[in-house]
């Protein structure tokens, strides 16, 4: 277990002044069972963490959709926080191979569990607000969030039309025109990735959008394709 945030502080882009807190983050309960030091399960941090995640999501959507319903925000705040959401964000920093397991549990695949990579994924949040403090963590929690997520989640909220499907419908009206979407470049670190997306009008390159998913990048290629032809 020597040393073993180094990787999560490489990852994540941070260095935490407190390594035991670190260490924590990454331990399962299987690991504190078999190992021979005393060190403690991120269960504990993995509470905390589940708190302050909702917290800053909640305060960010509230500031950044001042049109939407206490419902709208609700699922908003459901679909960001969700287990389905925190395992793709723990992927981009690559946090499964980081977590210390004891070996029972390896063998029974335990690494590959979307609830575990979830929580654990939590317990580094609360790691770094409890060595750093809200400002710092806020940070770093909103490097994972896509910058409109109402678009991204549309669905989630209740909304069925987003830039896409608007582009597709005008699209249409016309038979002998197609369009495809391509992701052109990523760049950035691994925690704060940035996508570029370009909407194709017969292969031919009518707008491009950035974002910090796939998803976002394409929704912003396809509002920019709106905007060219004076539609809002």
């Amino acid at each position: 277990m020597k040393n073993s945030y180094k990787d999560l502080e490489t990852s994540i882009g941070y260095v935490f002044n407190d390594k035991n807190l670190a260490t924590e983050a990454l331990c399962h309960s299987s690991y504190v069972n078999e190992a021979e030091e005393k060190v403690r399960s991120y269960e504990r941090l993995e509470f905390l963490g589940d708190s302050v995640l909702s917290v800053v999501v909640s305060k960010w959507i509230f500031d950044k959709y001042p049109k939407l319903s206490e419902g709208e925000l609700s699922k908003l705040r459901t679909a960001l926080v969700c287990e389905d959401t925190l395992c793709e964000f723990a992927k981009r920093i690559n946090l499964s191979e980081m977590i210390l397991f004891g070996q029972g549990e390896k063998k029974l695949g335990a690494r590959g569990k979307h609830s575990i990579i979830a929580d654990v994924f939590e317990s580094v949040i609360a790691a770094i607000y409890l060595d750093s403090g809200m400002e710092r963590v806020t940070e770093y929690i909103l490097s994972f969030l896509p910058e409109d997520p109402a678009a991204v989640y549309m669905d989630s909220i209740g909304v069925k039309t987003d830039y896409k499907t608007k582009f597709q419908e005008i699209i249409q009206k016309n038979p002998e025109e197609h369009i495809e979407y391509a992701i052109i470049a990523e760049d950035g670190p691994p925690h704060a990735r940035t996508f570029t997306a370009a909407v194709m009008l017969n292969s031919n390159i009518l707008s491009k959008g950035t974002g910090k998913t796939k998803k976002q990048a394409e929704q912003e290629a396809a509002k920019a394709a709106l905007s060219l032809m004076g539609i809002k």
